[in-house]
């Protein structure tokens, strides 16, 4: 019993005796410090880069519709508030600077400008009648609202009658109406002439007369023959003359004697005679 006892000690002992020397080689040899109490938490570190965006995940299924909530009642009106207080006017703001004066405008004198006007249109219109005067009293030329017709005082035959107003733009005058025939016969008798070359030629056609214009064109609806015209017979006395009283009468074609050229109004009459 002793014995036993005596071995559980010594074993004990040798149990402590290797802890104990455990111990105190522990702490002449390692290194190591053991973990202290817990300390007080540090400051926040600085916030760190943002990290890449991850990879989009899939689509989630459509949430079912939810019902639709029923619509709640009007609120009451409330009660008006009181008017709040007027506030104080505000300061007038500083004046800006005056802007640059604008050169004065040149005024203009519309008196001046239509006196000139008016000037320039009794100028124009006298210019008109000056332009009448030596057409009609220089000239001597007649009008009317399609044709001009100026009488030549130049003795001429009959050919050379109606090559010279082919010259000046026109031909002879050709008395195609009971208006044109009267016109030509009061301007030979104000010239103070007996007669003139007209542009008329007659033939002989079955031993009768026949006269035509200067133009070609027949004598048809209208005539001034005098008694006994037109004669025919030969081709030298084809040609026809007009008196101052209007009627026409054959002549010979080489007599010579003053002729009236006939214009269109669009065209030019020449003012000087041609030779």
């Amino acid at each position: 019993m002793d014995s036993q006892a005596s071995s559980a000690r010594l074993l004990c002992f040798l149990i402590l005796s290797g802890v104990v020397s455990d111990l105190a080689a522990t702490e002449v040899c390692s290194n190591t410090i053991l973990p202290g109490s817990k300390g007080d938490d540090g400051a926040a570190g600085d916030e760190g880069d943002q990290g890449r965006q991850g990879k989009t995940g899939p689509p989630g299924q459509p949430g079912l519709a939810g019902e639709m909530g029923s619509q709640g009642d009007p609120g009451q009106m409330g009660k008006t508030g009181p008017a709040g207080e007027r506030g104080n006017k505000g300061d007038a703001g500083a004046r800006g600077p005056a802007g640059l004066i604008g050169k004065t405008g040149t005024t203009c004198d519309c008196g001046r400008y239509r006196k000139l006007v008016g000037q320039m249109e009794i100028n124009v219109d006298k210019l008109k009648n000056t332009v009448k005067f030596v057409k009609n009293v220089v000239l001597g030329i007649k009008e009317t609202e399609e044709k001009l017709y100026l009488l030549v005082r130049e003795p001429r035959t009959f050919q050379q009658a109606l090559v010279n107003c082919r010259k000046r733009g026109g031909v002879l005058a050709m008395p195609k109406s009971p208006d044109t025939n009267s016109l030509l016969a009061a301007y030979i008798s104000q010239a103070g002439l007996a007669r003139v070359f007209v542009g008329l030629q007659t033939v002989e056609q079955e031993g009768v007369g026949v006269a035509a214009f200067a133009d070609r064109s027949p004598v048809q609806d209208y005539s001034a023959w005098a008694q006994g015209e037109p004669r025919g017979g030969a081709a030298n006395s084809s040609c026809v003359e007009m008196s101052g009283t209007g009627t026409w009468s054959q002549v010979l074609c080489e007599a010579s004697m003053f002729y009236v050229c006939e214009f269109a109004r669009n065209r030019t009459v020449p003012a000087t005679p041609l030779q």
